[in-house]
């Protein structure tokens, strides 16, 4: 490799660092992958994946089998350094930075100058200065001997192998010559244009990208809310009006979950209460259905003595195994604390589940009295009222046909 960065060390091995690592270790560069759970390490050693992602299973096999992708438990000496550890939230919807300040101080004795450091995690406004400031303390001088920068992630679950390489990248460094440096870098391997801005502006970008959607996703869950209640179907309601040129409108759910779009809109809330007043309602709005989903539950059930409750999906979206803030999973446990049936759970991106028995989709359609249909899996597409007409159907995701 004829670049000046040839050794990467990447925080975090799940849903964006596990991709990530094993991209540029296809691409040539020596990469360590650093996670603290010592089963994923190994797993990965193996040229094996723990997630789900199409395509992920062949190119880490390839990445370790060529030698340039190895995973431990502790980070190693490096030209460039990415952090991608999750950035949850506590209490009432506050930013919780505890993995990001653990991954500055545990690579901070491994940096010499001309390194660089960059954030990937999704983070409140501040936090890759925050990031320079912990560097600082260690004694190294941030924006001089080490370069430091923010680049959210911005791929789809499901597409993530393709959308890491073609998707336009937001570079944001603490001073010029780190966005510079890493717009360098991300050049090497991005195929989509890599912008340049400062580190506030490229993460109140990546904020308002899925604050966005998620003000849009509460618009179409609140139509869903206002049709049910005059016997209006909603899915056709949508598919007639989006027949205006200008109008897109998306398609309601059970919630919004993820990593992304249930937390990134309370970032941006916590730092601006008073301001947020329209992020905020979409919030509320998108984590009240949920409870809209129970009641329509609850009415069903009811109907039975001994009611089964068939749950299809667990996930947060279709298609991918990612539990990581789902409505569905949430809606499955109040239904079993609130022992409202039996429940038979299909989720077929999931081997097993820690607390559920998982059943095939044959087996959780016969069982069942009443269908809930959480997520839009490609395995539930064929699914007809005909198919299930001796059933009580809540279809969340209006994939019934």
């Amino acid at each position: 490799m004829d670049n000046k960065f040839k050794n990467i060390c990447v925080m975090g091995l799940g849903y964006i660092g596990l991709p990530t690592a094993s991209l540029l270790a296809t691409k040539g560069y020596k990469v360590h992958g650093v996670d603290v759970t010592p089963s994923v390490v190994e797993t990965i050693n193996e040229g094996k994946i723990h997630i789900v992602e199409p395509g992920l299973d062949i190119l880490v096999k390839s990445a370790v089998g060529s030698g340039n992708l190895k995973a431990g438990l502790q980070p190693e000496a490096a030209d460039v350094f990415i952090i991608a550890v999750p950035t949850p939230f506590i209490g009432d919807h506050e930013p919780d930075l505890t993995y990001v300040k653990q991954a500055a101080e545990a690579i901070s004795p491994y940096l010499k100058p001309g390194n660089l450091v960059i954030l990937e995690s999704t983070s409140p406004v501040g936090t890759t200065n925050l990031l320079a400031d912990i560097l600082a303390e260690k004694g190294h001088t941030p924006g001089e001997d080490i370069f430091i920068a923010y680049c959210p992630e911005r791929v789809l679950p499901g597409q993530i192998i393709v959308e890491l390489v073609q998707n336009d990248r937001i570079v944001g460094g603490i001073n010029k010559d780190s966005t510079k440096t890493t717009a360098e870098f991300y050049n090497t391997f991005v195929s989509g244009k890599v912008l340049e801005t400062t580190a506030k502006t490229a993460e109140m970008v990546k904020l308002t990208e899925n604050s966005y959607r998620d003000v849009n996703i509460a618009f179409a869950n609140e139509l869903s809310l206002i049709t049910d209640a005059n016997d209006i179907n909603v899915w056709d309601v949508i598919r007639l009006a989006n027949r205006h040129p200008r109008v897109n409108i998306l398609k309601p759910g059970p919630g919004v979950g993820g990593h992304c779009i249930a937390v990134d809109p309370w970032f941006i809330v916590s730092q601006n209460p008073e301001l947020a007043k329209i992020i905020r309602t979409a919030r509320e709005v998108n984590d009240s259905k949920p409870e809209w989903v129970m009641n329509k539950v609850r009415t069903y059930a009811s109907k039975f003595k001994n009611p089964v409750i068939g749950c299809l999906g667990l996930a947060f979206k279709a298609d991918v195994d990612d539990l990581r803030e789902s409505p569905a999973l949430n809606i499955v446990k109040q239904i079993q604390q609130e022992k409202l049936g039996e429940l038979v759970i299909c989720e077929p991106n999931l081997k097993s589940h820690d607390e559920f028995e998982l059943f095939s989709l044959q087996d959780t359609l016969q069982k069942a009295d009443v269908i809930l249909l959480l997520v839009d899996h490609k395995e539930f597409s064929g699914l007809t009222a005909v198919m299930l007409k001796e059933k009580l159907v809540i279809d969340t995701r209006g994939i019934i046909l």
